[in-house]
């Protein structure tokens, strides 16, 4: 018995390559954890403690609440935004997996025409964009332009995303398909009630990967968008990251407001009010990130 527990003991050099390993990885973790943490205290720092503490505070003396009380005020400019970009993350999210699937069960079919062809089109827009000027003109052109669907058509499939639930298709036996085929199954058809099913792990992963693609985005909206009506959270979370000085936010948001938050402690709140729900999730879908990214990409 003493034996076999000497054996499942490490030795010295595994014990000590542990070791490393264990703090090397708890340094990293502090490294991303301290910031946000040093974040989430700052929100709740009133304008005295901040003058006499300074900006890095990881435990506050006292909670002020002034900062989310900004936030979540009745009539709060964040209401809005985050409507928007529920919008978008929903709509956004829904049209990308039909027109991605589509794109995808039909690059994946052999008999094709043009098939490679259209892979490598698709495949060369994953190492060359059209650039920012001509895109902003065609978008213009097209009158999408202070839109919603400026933010939802221009990003309508990626290319890696395609690629992936592409491959997946192409593991799926063909006696399955053709056996639909026979029985007068449209492609329509065969994708909806055949390829879908057996696809919901790959669905879920590049679902994820939009929907959290269309959460985090900012970049679109503050270039192709002017009303403020369609702001996006994350757009909103910029400019005030970015751009608010006190006297900004005694001009934009804070009007009858009495216990005024500092411009330090509102981008905390604003950074945790954005960030919150995504870090939420996230946890709990990781497993199908990895998964789907694995199940996709076994045959090229």
């Amino acid at each position: 018995m003493s034996a076999k527990i000497a054996q499942s003991r490490p030795r010295g050099g595994e014990a000590a390559f542990q070791a490393f390993n264990y703090a090397l990885l708890g340094l990293l973790s502090l490294a991303f954890i301290v910031p946000f943490l040093a974040i989430v205290s700052t929100s709740f720092v009133g304008e005295s403690e901040l003058i006499r503490r300074g900006n890095f505070i990881l435990v506050p003396e006292k909670l002020d609440f002034s900062a989310y009380r900004v936030l979540l005020s009745e009539g709060s400019m964040l209401y809005h935004a985050y409507g928007v970009t529920i919008l978008r993350v929903v709509v956004g999210t829904l049209l990308n997996l039909v027109f991605t699937a589509m794109l995808a069960y039909g690059l994946s079919r052999k008999e094709m025409p043009g098939r490679n062809v259209l892979i490598t089109l698709v495949f060369i827009t994953m190492l060359f964009g059209g650039g920012l000027i001509p895109t902003y003109l065609l978008l213009k052109f097209l009158h999408l332009t202070d839109t919603f669907w400026v933010m939802i058509v221009p990003g309508l499939i990626s290319a890696w995303n395609m690629l992936i639930m592409k491959n997946f298709f192409g593991q799926i036996p063909e006696s399955l398909i053709e056996s639909a085929t026979l029985d007068g199954a449209s492609p329509i058809a065969v994708l909806a009630r055949i390829v879908f099913p057996l696809s919901l792990p790959t669905f879920a992963t590049i679902g994820l990967f939009y929907a959290v693609g269309h959460w985090n985005a900012w970049f679109d909206a503050t270039i192709y968008v002017n009303d403020p009506n369609l702001m996006p959270v994350q757009v909103l979370l910029r400019r005030i990251v970015l751009s608010f000085s006190s006297q900004d936010l005694d001009a934009e948001m804070l009007n009858g407001v009495a216990n005024k938050p500092t411009a330090q402690s509102l981008r905390g709140a604003m950074i945790v009010v954005t960030t919150l729900p995504i870090l939420c999730v996230y946890p709990f879908l990781q497993k199908h990130f990895v998964k789907g990214v694995l199940t996709g990409s076994l045959k090229g």
